[in-house]
């Protein structure tokens, strides 16, 4: 079972709000004016909303930033753990923006969130920023076992919590950030230990990988007609910057930028959240297809 709540201490606590909407009892993260045009932040799988915290810092003042833990990760509990596709949580986003009044008109997603981004795109026009976004596939024999193994230990009795003991040793974590190219700082790791600690968030992070089907979404690309902007880390070892390189150029009109520095998590290692990158790109008001 997640956590019902973030510890005291744990980054933009006090802008979040539980909102229940079967299946989901979402942890959302609110920042910024009421009135300002709205811009939702989706984190990748195996994280949470605090991921952004340093970019909402940023948004904040211009935007109404929101961020939803997505369901059974962070802090959003669910109960619906056989359906967490991509399809699945894009119409569950979208009916939760509807519930709480909100109108995005642009979408910041890292990693799978940016795919994600993607399809909620496809669903409902508004702008798509992606950073290091996971738009590749398993290549060969990795294409079946993967999933068939996120399956099997998800519906496993016991296995998160199980899973949970292996991994949640700072010393895993920390092993396991560095090997993205994103080591981060002690409070960042401590930060993913928490989460890791959490077999509720282990078990909603194994749903996720086992519902997790990109081909259909790769296949449209091309036909996708809303601005997309796809932000890839020189010395990201998750999700190669080629990745990236390679969706822009399937996706009309998409623009691609390269950064010098930093892993698979640079919107945690940039001190300003890459903002002043992101910033002056981004809508102020809602637009047609392109």
């Amino acid at each position: 079972m997640t956590r019902e709540t973030p510890p005291k201490n744990w980054p933009q606590a006090e802008f979040g709000r539980r909102v229940t909407l079967a299946p989901h009892r979402w942890w959302l993260v609110e920042r910024g004016p009421k009135d300002a045009p709205v811009v939702l932040l989706l984190h990748g799988t195996g994280a949470s909303g605090h991921s952004f915290r340093r970019l909402a810092d940023g948004l904040q003042a211009r935007f109404r930033v929101i961020i939803p833990d997505l369901p059974g990760q962070g802090f959003s509990a669910s109960r619906a753990f056989h359906a967490m596709t991509l399809d699945a949580m894009a119409e569950d986003l979208w009916r939760l923006m509807d519930h709480i009044g909100a109108a995005p008109v642009a979408v910041i997603g890292h990693s799978a969130g940016a795919a994600i981004a993607l399809r909620l795109a496809e669903m409902r026009p508004l702008q798509v920023v992606g950073i290091n976004a996971a738009l590749g596939s398993f290549d060969g024999l990795a294409a079946v076992l993967f999933p068939a193994i996120a399956r099997t230990l998800a519906a496993a009795p016991f296995a998160a919590r199980m899973a949970s003991g292996l991994w949640g040793r700072p010393a895993t974590v920390a092993r396991l950030l560095a090997g993205t190219g994103s080591p981060l700082d002690a409070e960042g790791r401590g930060q993913y230990l928490t989460l890791v600690q959490d077999p509720g968030h282990v078990a909603g992070t194994l749903a996720m990988m086992a519902g997790w089907q990109l081909a259909p979404l790769l296949s449209r690309l091309p036909a996708l007609r809303v601005p997309v902007w796809l932000i890839a880390s020189a010395q990201d070892r998750a999700v190669p910057p080629k990745v990236s390189e390679d969706a822009a150029a399937l996706i009309p009109g998409c623009r691609y930028t390269l950064l010098p520095q930093g892993g698979h998590l640079p919107q945690e290692e940039a001190q300003d959240g890459l903002a002043a990158l992101i910033l002056p790109h981004l809508p102020m008001a809602a637009f047609a297809p392109v």
